[in-house]
């Protein structure tokens, strides 16, 4: 008998929370590591180190998206195939997953480290700060490799529903970044380059805890063979394809606005390198809940139980909206500490401020995008994902964030931020809503 996925029967809520918050536990942990490091390097007493990261962070973030898009294929297709009871086809499709993710990224890894002053000189970064960036480049960037066997690992775990152990494997490897990032970057005095080894092994030890829980656990890898390789990579690519450039959105946007920031110069990008940070430890829940009930919603359409498709939507908004209010008030309330804490100027200061008090705000429309892109991806519109992304950051983004910065110099960029990404959730989130509306009720 076929064994059934875990997210057919129970409470969507309770599955949308579980899964929401042991993504968030782990991916906050990861990008808290991030924070550490940032901490740890403006303790050096460098500016420009700090905003080298800030610089290298605008570039890398393309990579990173990019294996991201390529989890998300892996998600549905697994998780889709333990739906339907066909668990065997599953395996040998999440390891061809796997395989196709690391040949990706390591193209994207070449690209980047081949073009890295290019693309830093398009992002407005100069001098001895542009040359440190590019060194933290050429380190980190042949290392997505290995990451990607770790997201595809986990996202197998995912698409399993084995929330507790995806977790488990960004929260080991954060825990050893953390220890070492200190002792790396000011006991043997590296800086930056300690930052980036510290990376480095965290990466290694991500993948190699999520093919240990993968294979020993739920032995849900199997060699592929030649007809699975043939069998998936359309319909993989269909998915994934769409799903990157939906990722990629967000860096691009990013990207745009880093390059009007460095018109305020070096404290101003220090600032913004805080900001982006704190970003993804403080919405670690927004960012892995399109990840997290990607299974929800994979299990339950293979399984052809379309009324719990809509019940995971209209929880996820409400876990959505919860979610951000805490995370704005703790924001609010510690915004002079964190400040202090990694020694901000006046102009970064104000940058600051703008995100903690009005751009987390925000976060109750953009989470929003979060979850439609999930729906389309999961559902088979993965196009609509893409439009809905890039019309906040192609469309919407740079002259939102060119007006802003006329107005309001430094902080404006932060409110353009906050408006293109809470208009572009909220229409998202109408067509998400109206598609989901229509799924078994064709006939």
């Amino acid at each position: 008998m076929a064994q059934r996925g875990r997210f057919l029967t129970g409470s969507t809520m309770g599955h949308v929370v579980r899964m929401t918050l042991t993504g968030a536990t782990g991916i906050t942990f990861v990008f808290l590591v991030d924070l550490a490091n940032l901490f740890w390097l403006s303790q050096v007493g460098d500016p420009k180190l700090v905003a080298a990261i800030g610089y290298a962070f605008a570039v890398q973030f393309f990579s990173v998206s990019t294996g991201i898009g390529l989890m998300i294929a892996a998600t549905v297709m697994v998780s889709t195939r333990i739906g339907k009871g066909q668990r065997e086809r599953a395996r040998r499709e999440a390891t061809t997953s796997m395989i196709l993710t690391v040949a990706f990224q390591a193209l994207v890894a070449a690209l980047i480290v081949a073009f890295r002053y290019p693309l830093l000189d398009l992002v407005g970064a100069e001098g001895e700060t542009r040359d440190l960036a590019a060194r933290y480049l050429a380190m980190t960037v042949p290392s997505l490799i290995i990451m990607a066997v770790g997201l595809v690992g986990s996202a197998v775990l995912r698409a399993e529903g084995d929330g507790k152990r995806a977790m488990f494997v960004t929260l080991t490897s954060g825990t050893i970044s953390m220890g070492v990032d200190p002792f790396l970057i000011l006991y043997l005095g590296w800086g930056l380059d300690g930052a980036a080894i510290a990376l480095i092994l965290s990466r290694f030890i991500l993948a190699g805890m999520a093919l240990r829980f993968a294979i020993g656990t739920h032995n849900l890898l199997a060699i592929p063979r030649w007809r699975t390789f043939k069998r998936v990579l359309r319909p993989y690519f269909l998915i994934a394809f769409p799903a990157m450039l939906t990722q990629i959105s967000t860096p691009f946007g990013n990207y745009l606005l880093t390059g009007v920031i460095a018109g305020f110069g070096d404290d101003a990008v220090g600032a913004w390198a805080v900001v982006s940070r704190l970003t993804v430890v403080a919405f670690g829940g927004i960012f892995s809940l399109s990840g997290a009930i990607g299974g929800i919603y994979g299990q339950n359409f293979g399984a052809k139980q379309y009324d719990r498709l809509r019940d995971t939507f209209r929880d996820s908004l409400i876990f959505c909206a919860s979610y951000t209010i805490v995370a704005w008030l703790l924001l609010s309330l510690s915004a002079n500490w964190m400040i202090a804490t990694f020694g901000l100027s006046e102009e970064g200061a104000a940058v600051y401020r703008a995100f903690a008090y009005v751009g987390s705000a925000a976060f109750v429309l953009v989470g929003a995008l979060f979850v439609s892109n999930a729906t389309f991806n999961s559902l088979g519109k993965p196009m609509r994902s893409t439009l809905s992304n890039w019309t906040r950051d192609g469309l919407l983004m740079l002259p939102a964030a060119m007006l802003g910065a006329a107005w309001f110099a430094a902080p404006g960029v932060v409110y353009a931020q906050a408006l293109a990404g809470g208009l572009a959730g909220a229409l998202a989130a109408l067509w998400s809503w109206h598609f989901l509306k229509g799924i078994g009720r064709e006939a």
